[in-house]
């Protein structure tokens, strides 16, 4: 195998100009002919690729990184190198590369290119193309993302896909003292490495209960239901209404199920309801969370009425 072939096998058919200018075995009048002939078709300026066909997620990305070398994949396009070609929700027209602060490049269609300060010390050279580390790269997604349930989402994926921890995040996030949404992010993969819920927690009771003036619950009740104890996160004792927060940022164990679901048994043995809230109902849709335990306290005896907040003007009506 000649060195042309090996360099087009190594980087999924793309090459650079300078990159066969700088093979003995390649000049300019080769390269002539090669485009000539359809061998080579130009992608990007000075970047070709080997076949006049569509091109590949891999070949555009391959593509974008020699464009804008010294560049390397970022935000979703380093999750997509990474995490393959069956994350269909990362297979999008665009592809993003980091490269240094300094430098003014004007990017062809379908190229973001994103400007960072040290960003090569965060990139793994080796991989092909070269790509952010993973845990850099989620906690981009995650500090850029437009709510909290979007950033939640992002570190859920990342956690989720065990090529990276919580505690990796956190490292990264710790060497970014500057960044947006920081302090919040912070305490999320803190709970998830402690295995606590305590911003979950904290966000149920100022956004769901203060919020729209439900009864304020006993919190982390020590209990035993059915020959076990348990702690209870929040118990309408007087009620006989428990809600459970799951902070878990990624789907749990068939056995973990299990033990909630019989956990919720136990507790219906005691004539105690159980509601199970996440993320997506206590940060996301407070308001709508807020009218649907109201309904159940007030058919548990609650006399009480759901109260407007400032954010919705009223919460929405169950049903």
């Amino acid at each position: 195998m000649d060195e042309t072939s090996r360099l087009l096998r190594d980087q999924a058919g793309v090459v650079a100009r300078r990159q066969l200018l700088a093979l003995e075995t390649t000049d300019a009048t080769d390269l002539a002919r090669m485009r000539r002939r359809r061998e080579l078709v130009e992608v990007h300026r000075g970047i070709y690729v080997e076949h006049t066909g569509p091109l590949t997620w891999q070949q555009r990305a391959w593509a974008a990184v020699l464009w804008a070398w010294p560049a390397a994949l970022c935000g979703e396009s380093a999750l997509r190198a990474a995490d393959g070609p069956g994350r269909a929700d990362r297979e999008t027209d665009v592809i993003h590369v980091v490269v240094d602060r300094d430098r003014r490049l004007e990017p062809p269609p379908g190229v973001v290119v994103h400007r960072r300060a040290g960003y090569a010390d965060q990139v793994r050279w080796n991989l092909g193309p070269p790509r952010l580390r993973y845990e850099e790269a989620a906690l981009d997604l995650a500090l850029a993302a437009p709510d909290d349930l979007a950033a939640v989402a992002a570190l859920a994926d990342a956690c989720g896909s065990r090529r990276t921890t919580a505690q990796r995040l956190l490292a990264s996030l710790d060497a970014r003292p500057w960044a947006r949404r920081r302090d919040w992010t912070r305490r999320v993969l803190q709970d998830v490495a402690d295995g606590t819920c305590s911003v979950l927690e904290h966000a149920y009771l100022e956004q769901v209960e203060r919020a729209h003036g439900l009864p304020v619950g006993s919190r982390q009740v020590l209990a035993r239901s059915a020959g076990r104890t348990m702690w209870q996160d929040v118990a309408y004792e007087e009620l006989g209404l428990l809600v459970e927060l799951d902070s878990r940022l990624f789907h749990s164990s068939v056995r973990q199920r299990d033990r909630d679901l019989d956990r919720d048994l136990d507790q219906a043995v005691d004539a105690h309801e159980t509601l199970r809230l996440g993320w997506g109902q206590v940060v996301d849709r407070p308001c709508r969370t807020a009218a649907r335990v109201g309904a159940v306290l007030q058919r548990r005896g609650w006399t009480g009425m759901v109260s407007p907040c400032e954010k919705c003007g009223g919460p929405d009506q169950p049903g």
